[in-house]
């Protein structure tokens, strides 16, 4: 099993490094609040380690469990650290001021934003169609979630849908990167729909048939 890099200490942060020490995997927690990843770290324990921005990466594969804004920041700052580095990118780049909209251009996306600033780096979108509270089981009414993965390397991507399976969900191989500006609209729209649904947060968005 691999290493796994954590950015963030928040709900999304605590949701996928739980599949990953399901999986067997080592987990990294990195914050700017290094008291809070290591809360989370503890929280988790399995032998996760936690440290500050400033910490090295032992992950080959680092997941950026931020908002979208603060993605970016990080990956600016960790510019280097990165370099060579699987980067997922894990956000929704929604107008939270108006939930409306997406803030990315319209022929971008979250992701390929990312790219932009870390091109050393093989970013892959993933996690942003699952919602926090059903990553903690991996699955929703007994069914795997399902985690669409979009990136322009076949080999990051793969890492990636390692990371997912073996973690107990399905991956998903939605194409090369671009298609992260379809899967950030889905995941606006099932966002957007947890009003009309009881706003549980606790639902999943299936491919099924296949």
């Amino acid at each position: 099993m691999s290493t796994i890099t954590i950015i963030g200490a928040g709900n999304m942060a605590r949701s996928i490094a739980t599949r990953a020490v399901a999986g067997g995997h080592a987990v990294q927690i990195l914050a700017r609040d290094e008291s809070a990843a290591g809360s989370l770290a503890a929280e988790l324990g399995a032998g996760v380690t936690a440290g500050s921005l400033a910490a090295a990466i032992s992950g080959d594969v680092v997941v950026l469990a931020l908002p979208y804004d603060a993605s970016l920041a990080v990956a600016e700052q960790l510019r280097d650290a990165l370099a060579g580095k699987v980067v997922v990118d894990i956000s929704n780049p929604v107008d939270f001021a108006t939930f409306d909209r997406l803030v990315t251009p319209d022929d971008s996306s979250a992701a390929q934003e990312i790219q932009k600033v870390i091109p050393g780096s093989k970013v892959v979108k993933g996690f942003n169609t699952v919602f926090a509270g059903t990553l903690v089981a991996g699955a929703v009414d007994g069914q795997k979630l399902d985690v669409a993965l979009a990136a322009d390397d076949a080999e990051a991507k793969d890492a990636v849908a390692a990371l997912v399976e073996s973690s107990g969900m399905r991956a998903i191989d939605a194409g090369p990167l671009k298609r992260a500006h379809q899967l950030e609209g889905i995941g606006f729209l099932h966002m957007a729909v947890q009003g009309q649904l009881g706003n549980t947060w606790s639902t999943a968005v299936k491919i099924i048939g296949a």
